[in-house]
């Protein structure tokens, strides 16, 4: 008998009967999931929350910036937080909201995807991998009722079309493409703003990185949970490019770059580069 069950137990290994790593756990061993438990309360504001997020279109690309801090109410929680996740060779996602689901959320998203891959033999497309992600933050609706959201801004490069597209949400996990630029987070309507002056059609990678990095400052200029660069301890934002080479994250020494370069000009002008009036 005990043969007979480990038989039947390789053979679901083999077949999952779903490309849903997500589903097969589920229906296999639930408790090794994430655990969906009710709280007792609106309990958002004791747990550190992730911040501003900004992703806008280059041409043959992406880019996905984000602030490095998190906070806990008036509290700075961290001052060199992770919110750009890799989730395959040509996508991320960035989080804002709480810090400990979106991190969670992200790990497992990533671990969705190969799975698809692997069961399938090929990648789901944009559109493919945009939904995937729905489902999961359809999934953290109880949660998010209670405080404990979750609003990823999703980044992918498209191969077909050879062009990147970016895609918000919102806490039903409404999938919503988003032309040009996008932001999330409590500092995005500064950043969005700033994006909404400095983007250009037609900009190369390192303009549009210089744009997201300017858009960040903006951020934290207006917004307290925004964490601006912090030059003494070199704690840089975070940025991915993604493009026909696939995902790359920037290394400190290449983002400083860009952020002295925003600062040198803010010495000048504080308020950051304007738009020319037509």
């Amino acid at each position: 008998m005990s043969a007979q069950r480990d038989r039947s137990d390789h053979l679901l290994f083999l077949d999952t009967g779903s490309t849903s790593f997500t589903e097969f756990v589920q229906s296999y061993a639930p408790g090794l999931l994430p655990a969906r438990f009710e709280a007792a309360g609106p309990i958002g504001d004791m747990i550190p929350h992730a911040t501003t997020i900004v992703a806008a279109t280059f041409d043959g690309g992406v880019v996905m910036a984000g602030d490095r801090r998190a906070t806990a109410g008036n509290y700075i929680s961290q001052k060199d937080m992770d919110k750009v996740f890799r989730t395959d060779d040509y996508s991320c996602m960035g989080i804002a909201g709480t810090a400990s689901t979106g991190i969670e959320m992200a790990r497992l998203y990533c671990v969705e995807l190969e799975h698809y891959e692997k069961r399938e033999g090929r990648t789901l497309s944009v559109e493919g991998k945009a939904n995937r992600l729905a489902t999961m933050i359809r999934g953290n609706l109880p949660l998010a009722m209670q405080g404990m959201v979750v609003v990823p801004l999703f980044a992918a490069y498209d191969i077909d079309g050879a062009a990147g597209r970016i895609f918000s949400y919102d806490v039903g996990g409404g999938p919503y493409e988003q032309k040009r630029y996008a932001a999330i987070g409590s500092g995005s309507l500064f950043a969005r703003g700033a994006l909404k002056k400095l983007y250009r059609e037609g900009a190369t990678a390192d303009q549009t990185v210089l744009a997201c990095v300017q858009a960040l400052y903006d951020a934290a200029d207006d917004d307290s949970a925004t964490g601006g660069p912090d030059v003494t301890r070199k704690i840089w934002p975070l940025v991915a490019v993604i493009d026909d080479e696939g995902f790359r994250r920037l290394s400190d020494a290449e983002v400083e770059g860009y952020v002295r370069q925003v600062l040198d000009a803010r010495m000048e002008d504080p308020d950051g580069p304007t738009a020319p009036l037509r």
